[in-house]
This record gives C-alpha cells, structure tokens and sequence, in this order.
C-alpha cells in the first residue's frame, strides 16, 4: 500500500483504501486539494450576509405587502413570522456550514441519501441568478440614461410615446384651470420602459421573442462582467468588495428618505403606508404574506448563507450574527417603506390622485413609478441616479452570493480538479448563464423574466428548506446537531430553537406550501396571460428540482450494498468523513486520523468491501463504543 503524502499537519490523510470508487478526486496519493481559503477580514462574514439578504425585495416587495396586507398591522405577523421561521431556518444554514466548511451539495455527507437537496439548490440558484442579473441590467440602463440635464422619461414628444402619453407638467398646469381626466392616459416614464427599454411593442408575447435589444444585451454582459471581477478570487476579493456595496446603500436610503420625509405630502403616504387595520390580522392570507416575505427575504434555501459560513473559522459566533442580520434586515425594509411611501404621497399630491393609484410593487415600483416621482423633484437626474446606484449595490451583492454558491458547490465536489482552476471555472459558468439569459434581452425577454421570477423558486424552494429541516432533525437527530453546535459554539441551542427547528418552521412551511398549491394564478404580465405551454414550462422548472430529491436517494441507495432497506439505512447515515475538516476541531466522537466518523456502520461496510487496515478497525470500534456510552448515558 503507497503511504500517503500528508497535506499539511492541519488535514486529516485518508489513505487509498479509504476512498470510496465514487469519489472522483483522481490520484490521493500524490497530490492535495488546493486550500480551500477563508474571509479575510472579522467583517467579510457579517457585511457579505447582510448584503446577501438585503435585496431589491426590501425596496420594491416589502413597502407595497405591508400596505396591501394591513398597514402597521403587518407588522405583528412579519415579526411573529420572523421569529418562528426566518431565525430558526437562519441559524441551522450558518450552523451546517460552519460545523462541515462544505458548500451546498457536498454538505450532503451528513446524510447522502439526501444529496439530491443540493442538487436541487443549485437548480433553482442557477435559474435565479439568470434573471436577477437581468433586473442588474436594468437598473445600469437606467442609471446610465440618468447621467443627463433631462431625464429622457420626463417628458412626452419623444418618438416611443404615443397620443395617450400624459406630461405631469400638463396635470398640473390643468389642475389650476380646467381638470384634466388621467384615466385613460399613460404617463412618460411607463412608455419610455415599455416602448423604449423593452420595446415590448415588437413582441407578441412569450412564444415570440423578437429581436435582441442590443443596449440591453450590452448592460447584461457589462452586469455578467462586474460580478465575474468581483467574485474572480472567491471570498478573498468578494468580501472585500461588500464592505463597499453592503454599506453604500444605506447612505443613499438615508439620503433618500430624508428628501421624501421633507417634500409637500410625504405624509399622505407615510400614513398609507402604516396605519394599522388590525381587521387584516384575521385573514389567513397576511399571515402567509408575512412569511413569504420572510422567507425570500432572508434568502433562506438558496444555499447562500450556508456557502458563507462555509469560509467561517470553526469557532465564529454565528449565533450573534444570526441576530444582527436579521434583525438588521426586517428593519430596512421598514426604513425602505418609509422612503418609498413619502415619495409616494408627495406623487400623489402633485397628480391629484390617491396613494393607492401611483403605488405599485417589483419593477413597476423601481423602472414607473419612482423614475415618474424623480421628474418632480429639482435635480431630478442627481436623485435618479442615487437611487439607481442604490438598486445596483442591493442587487450585486445578493448575484455575488448566487454565484459564489454555485462555485464553491461544484468545486467542493471536485477539489483536486477545479479548486486551482477556480478562476477559469467561475469565468465558464458566468459565460453560461450570460449566454442563457440572452432570451431576456429580446423585445419579449420581459415574459421570460416574469415566468422564471415566478416558478423557479417557488413551491421547489419551500421543498428544499422543509426537507433540509427534516433530514437535519429527523434523520440526522437533533441531539447530534446540537451536540454538533456545542461543540462548535460552546453551547447548545436553546427550547426556542429546538421547538422551532422540530415542529414550527416545519410545519409553518408546509401550511406555505400547500397555501402555494391551492392558491395558485396563473402567471400575467399586465393584461397579457401566458399560454398554457408556458405555465406548463414554469411549473416544470418548479417540479425539477423537487425531483432531485428522489433521483438522488436513487443514486445514493445503488452505491450501497446489502437489501434495499440496509441500503437506504447505510445511505441515510452521515458519511465517514463528515465533521469539522480541520483535525485539531475534531473533539468526541470526530477524533481519528481518518476523516472522522459520525457513523462507524457504513465506515465497517466499507472496509468489508474495499479491505482495511488494522488501526482504523480499531478506531471505529472505539468510535463505536463512545457513541454507546454516550447513548446509555442519555437514557439513564
């Protein structure tokens, strides 16, 4: 047997034998795994988190569901939602990635029967990010046609507009002699979006996509381009890039809110915006809406928070951090709410309409209705530009976490391969992902975004996180996570978390999930409804990675011996070589020169098939027996 070369006094050696035939890592023996690195900074970690989930959903989703759903009231189940499925869901992701120092699919070695959970994240990580660096484009096409004396929405006149286009300034000339009747006129900034930007007149719908708008093809590659250089050395460059655009938007939100608190009839909209109708806490429907905008908010399922606290020393007080950020991130979205609303009525005066007319959600907020309110303020193209700036920071740093999780999955599960070509790899996969988004630059690109924004992380999301739940309480065993936690922190969880992480987010998921099902619309974009293949299409990209699941329990249970139910037994055990990845955190049960052992069962199989040494025999049976002790103890 060749002696293994040991990678450094730090790694655990697995020598030959030890290696299963399904790991594709080449030759063990003669050379290592590139390093896999770590934040560089004490602030990387937190301000990469906070960037993470403070997204374009704070701004554009957050003020528009409070208003619909409640007002103030909103905020009793947002903050009841927060506490019973935002922290929980939270702190197991950050937990699962800082105890293995693995990336979404090879974190699976806790259970390998489930590496289909991984494999979907990936999926519906890599849909997500296809689009979200489409809205990234946008926004650059917006903050480059601020750079102007005149904004080029402000005005009618141009050649995109048509008869029903209606200048504000004419509004209000009429408002002091004649009324004007707006109801069937079309302001400038809602056809320079959809006349101009999208050119969506050149589409018929979404089985004709029309023609490649090249400007926005040109601020698509330009946005591919920003993320590549910023995520070229994984962690190391990215976390130095969000000390930048995880702060920078709060300074313009400020900015912002200040402008729109002291502008005429800011007000008007603020109190739209908060006061309570407690009535609205009886409806099923603001509970889901509060949990929803949780959910998505804090990024839970996309394998980001767990990428990150991947490249966590072993020992960080994740626990802190689990607060700070989402604590951090609900209060936000309430501040964006208030620099959202105070524009809003102050739009709302100078139109002579009700709030409830000029308030919109998603891209209709941020590309209609804000650019409409900055042609009303003085130095409109500044405050355009801020804003725009503001969206563009918000959503680099959430693309920065997309694709750092689809790196560092795919590079974790091949180490010796692709960990020294990390950069050329992470340059592949932007070239793939540009390439596949350019359906989203025709004149129809804008159905395509809205189906993929839909359906690719829907329903197959709330799959992936009430499975991970389950697996990590149930399968796994929560006195071995907590057990794991201690070991990590210096503590156990809490009757909080344990309550939460075995009966109430799961459950909460659930009722998410089936409320999803039943209440299910089919896809619109204004007055357009998709044909039935589309909806077929964006249910399908739901579905896939649900069926991830069981395709890889599948694969899992054909690598095992035995009859199909030892299969399933020995599949669904953590794997030999899961625990901390450095030797020196290895403590209890992890302590052995081999990778250690959660589980000498499928370690005694293994040796049974592939043939053994002596001293690790040793080493799982003393595993073994400190496990037993350890259980007789726990029942006494």
């Amino acid at each position: 047997l060749p002696s293994p070369i040991p990678c450094s006094l730090t790694q655990p050696v697995t020598p030959d034998l030890l290696v299963s035939p399904s790991s594709q890592d080449g030759d063990l023996g003669s050379e290592c795994p590139e390093d896999r690195g770590n934040w560089t900074g004490r602030l990387d970690f937190l301000l990469s988190c906070i960037g993470y989930c403070v997204g374009l959903g704070n701004v554009w989703r957050f003020p528009y569901r409070a208003y619909t759903n409640g007002g103030g009231a909103f905020l009793v189940p947002y903050f009841i939602m927060l506490a019973i499925c935002g922290i929980p869901i939270f702190f197991m992701e950050l937990s699962l990635g800082q105890f293995s120092s693995l990336g979404p699919l090879a974190v699976w070695k806790i259970s390998p029967l489930f590496k289909g959970v991984g494999m979907g994240t990936i999926l519906i990580v890599s849909l997500v990010a296809i689009y979200y660096n489409m809205i990234i484009a946008y926004v650059l096409f917006y903050l480059f046609a601020s750079l102007t004396s005149d904004l080029p929405w402000q005005h009618c006149g141009n050649w995109w507009n048509t008869d029903l286009c209606l200048d504000h300034h004419v509004i209000r000339a009429g408002n002091s002699t004649l009324p004007v009747n707006i109801s069937n006129t079309v302001s400038p900034s809602e056809e320079y979006w959809s006349r101009y930007v999208l050119h969506i007149q050149g589409s018929s719908g979404i089985g004709d996509p029309g023609r490649i708008r090249w400007n926005l093809c040109l601020c698509l590659l330009l946005s591919w381009t920003i993320v590549y250089l910023c995520i070229l050395k994984g962690v190391k460059s990215s976390g130095k890039v969000v000390y930048f655009t995880a702060t920078f938007p709060y300074l313009i939100l400020v900015m912002l809110l200040i402008r729109g608190v002291t502008l005429e009839g800011a007000w008007k909209g603020i109190q739209f915006y908060l006061t309570p109708q407690f009535d609205h806490l009886l409806s099923s429907k603001v509970w889901i809406e509060a949990a929803l905008q949780i959910f998505y908010s804090l990024g839970v399922g996309f394998g980001g928070l767990l990428t990150f606290a991947s490249y966590n020393t072993f020992h960080q007080n994740i626990y802190r951090d689990t607060f700070i950020v989402t604590l951090g991130n609900a209060i936000t979205s309430i501040l964006a709410g208030f620099a959202i609303f105070s524009v809003l009525g102050y739009m709302s005066q100078e139109l002579g309409v009700p709030v409830n007319q000029v308030a919109k959600a998603g891209p209709g907020l941020a590309f209609v209705v804000y650019p409409q309110a900055m042609t009303m303020l003085p130095l409109s193209p500044f405050w355009s530009f801020l804003f725009f700036f503001m969206l563009l920071t918000l959503g680099l740093d959430s693309q920065f976490a997309f694709m750092e999780t689809i790196v560092t999955a795919v590079t974790d599960e091949f180490p010796y391969y692709l960990r020294p070509k990390k950069a050329s790899f992470s340059a592949a996969i932007c070239i793939a992902l540009f390439l596949m988004g350019l359906i989203l630059t025709t004149e129809g690109g804008m159905y395509w975004l809205v189906l993929l924004d839909d359906y690719s992380a829907g329903f197959g999301l709330m799959v992936v996180v009430i499975t991970t739940c389950l697996v990590v309480t149930r399968v796994y065993g929560m006195k071995r996570f907590c057990r794991d936690i201690h070991m990590m922190l210096g503590f156990k969880p809490g009757p909080y978390f344990r309550a939460c992480w075995m009966v109430l987010s799961p459950a909460t998921m659930m009722a998410l999930l089936v409320y999803n099902i039943v209440k299910y619309q089919p896809s619109e974009y204004g007055s357009y409804r998709f044909p039935t293949w589309a909806e077929a299409l964006g249910i399908l990209m739901g579905v896939l990675s649900c069926l991830m699941i069981p395709m890889g329990m599948v694969v899992a249970v054909l690598q095992e011996e035995g009859t199909l139910w030892e299969r399933v037994q020995q599949a669904s055990r953590p794997a030999m070589d899961w625990g901390p990845s450095l030797e020196e955190n290895r403590t209890g049960v992890y302590v052995a020169s081999l990778a250690g052992s959660q589980s000498p069962k499928p370690l005694m199989v293994h040796m049974r098939k592939y043939g053994g040494i002596t001293s690790y025999e040793n080493t799982a049976i003393e595993v073994d027996r400190e496990m037993e002790e350890e259980d007789e103890e726990e029942s006494m």
